[in-house]
């Protein structure tokens, strides 16, 4: 069957429907990941996106029961130039679009993916709709001019949890290396914004207690469980549609307790530090980033999800060290509070997908904790 696809600049791409049939409206980005389309697909931090692939081929493997960085997918469409015809892994229970069909989510495939990511790459990012069940060109165009978009919107509550729960995993070992521990348990408290899976296994990998938290808990509630530490996750949408999240981070900035950010989380932190966030142009997506370590000069390839950036020039530099900085557009990538145990990253050093070159930041988070601990 024909799908359709519409973007808000009144661009007509026509292509072969896959997955579920119903009509969808988004925020395109791309992804220039090579690999790793299941956690992609199940990030939490593209709720409300929809995903254009630029590697050739997907769905190759199809999907398996272990990979998945959340309970369903997270995407709102696919975009793909190629769906592979035959399923080829042995962990593989479903097809990529019969699962995408179990979740409603559609997918359009024979795109030229390579012309349309350049289109987004000069002119933005745009809203879309996608229509894999025949819905008229006019109708689709009427609901991308309708939609509100994400700007502004609070899109973590469709994604945080609903009561704090403790994580336990007896799976990580498959994934992440585990770590030499103490004799005593350190306690995190992780701030469910969207977050993945592969981020608490890393957690739990230093033998960590995990309780996650959602993403509206005070302050005053997360202090009460007495952490040696709080992790701040990645989520979906604008920040900036977040003010209880800003104020529980202040709070949690002036308590002196070791506090580590990741994506979203980085951005929080930045908003609670008095800067400002503004949306990149077209974002970054993918596991072939570049970032450098300031203070250093240690270049690292990272895996990046997100929209919106920390506004440097609105911090106040006799307070916070910029540590990380992109190569690509010299957006900011990394901060630290000077006399504060608290410190962010806006890439994904847990790289699920992606490189292992930023691994050694979980690291430097509970030395952060065990240092406190002494003092």
């Amino acid at each position: 069957m024909t799908a359709t696809l519409v973007l808000e600049d009144g661009t007509i791409i026509e292509g072969k429907a896959f997955g579920a049939k119903t009509d969808a409206v988004f925020e395109l980005v791309f992804n220039t990941s090579m690999t790793g389309y299941q956690e992609i697909l199940t990030d939490p931090s593209y709720r409300g996106q929809g995903v254009l692939f630029t590697v050739s081929h997907i769905g190759n493997v199809g999907i398996n029961l272990e990979d998945d960085e959340s309970s369903k997918p997270q995407i709102s469409a696919a975009v793909i130039r190629s769906l592979s015809p035959v399923v080829s892994n042995w962990r593989s229970a479903l097809s990529l679009s019969d699962w995408l069909e179990k979740h409603d989510v559609p997918g359009i495939s024979g795109v030229d993916t390579r012309w349309l990511t350049r289109k987004l790459r000069d002119g933005g990012t745009q809203k879309a709709a996608l229509s894999t069940k025949g819905t008229p060109v006019d109708i689709l165009l009427n609901m991308v001019h309708t939609w509100s978009g994400l700007d502004g919107r609070d899109m973590v509550k469709e994604v945080t949890c609903e009561e704090t729960y403790h994580w336990i995993d007896d799976e990580g070992s498959k994934w992440v290396e585990q770590k030499a521990v103490s004799s005593k348990q350190l306690s995190v408290v992780a701030y469910d914004f969207g977050i993945k899976e592969n981020i608490l296994r890393h957690l739990s990998s230093y033998g960590a207690n995990v309780t996650v938290v959602p993403a509206d808990t005070t302050a005053e509630e997360t202090l009460a469980l007495k952490p040696d530490g709080i992790f701040l996750s990645n989520g979906p949408g604008d920040p900036a549609g977040l003010p209880y999240a800003v104020e529980a981070v202040n709070g949690l900035i002036e308590s002196g307790v070791p506090m580590f950010g990741i994506c979203l989380g980085h951005q929080l932190i930045g908003r609670a530090l008095g800067a400002d966030t503004h949306k990149l142009k077209f974002g970054h997506h993918g596991g072939n980033h570049p970032v450098q370590h300031l203070p250093s000069g240690k270049v690292l390839i990272t895996a990046q999800n997100h929209n919106y950036c920390v506004t440097e020039g609105e911090l106040n530099q006799d307070e916070v060290e910029i540590t990380y900085k992109s190569l690509n557009d010299d957006s900011l990538e990394g901060l630290r509070v000077k006399n504060k145990p608290v410190f962010s990253v806006q890439f994904h050093p847990e790289s699920a997908p992606g490189p292992h070159d930023a691994h050694y930041i979980f690291d430097e988070f509970f030395k952060m904790i065990k240092v406190k601990k002494v003092m």
